[in-house]
């Protein structure tokens, strides 16, 4: 079976950056499993997947554009450090989720001043381009849940052919 949309593909993966480092990858014998077409996925990654069979091996350069975006000094701001109640000690590099207008986001703390600190929402991998080594190991027919939600179930039936 081929990677269209709505299957759920299982990949054994890989991913670099521009320099070579590793910086993510699947754990041996636990392939990552997502619905193709639902957005689960960056775009470049899911694109270059789409038709690809059972076995066969993918390797594709992603540009920030198909990833996680440009960085954007937007995103950036200072806040009061009052904000940070229950904190014992706000240290740059730390992540937080934040209240937006767009809802939940993730903010990384970049800098510690005496009364304000600077967030970061920009996605860490914003900017970067990606080098992806992956393998698809199985394909099946997704269900209508998986459809509806987006979600793997789990295990399901098939010969993954």
């Amino acid at each position: 079976m081929q990677v269209t949309k709505n299957t759920v593909v299982a990949i054994d993966y890989k991913l670099s950056d521009a320099n070579g480092e590793v910086l993510d990858a699947s754990e041996e014998g636990q392939p990552l499993e997502y619905v193709h077409g639902g957005g689960n996925i960056i775009p470049g990654l899911e694109n270059a997947l789409e038709g690809k069979d059972v076995g066969e091996d993918v390797s594709v350069q992603v540009e920030p554009a198909e990833a996680y975006g440009e960085r954007s000094e937007e995103l950036k701001q200072d806040v009061p450090k009052e904000m940070f109640q229950g904190v014992d000690s706000v240290e740059a590099g730390m992540r937080f989720q934040a209240q937006t207008q767009e809802g939940t986001s993730i903010v990384t703390v970049t800098d510690v001043g005496e009364e304000q600190v600077t967030v970061d929402a920009n996605h860490p991998l914003a900017g970067e381009t990606l080098n992806f080594e992956v393998k698809v190991s199985n394909v099946r027919e997704a269900t209508e849940n998986e459809v509806e939600t987006g979600q793997v179930e789990g295990e399901a039936e098939g010969d993954g052919q």
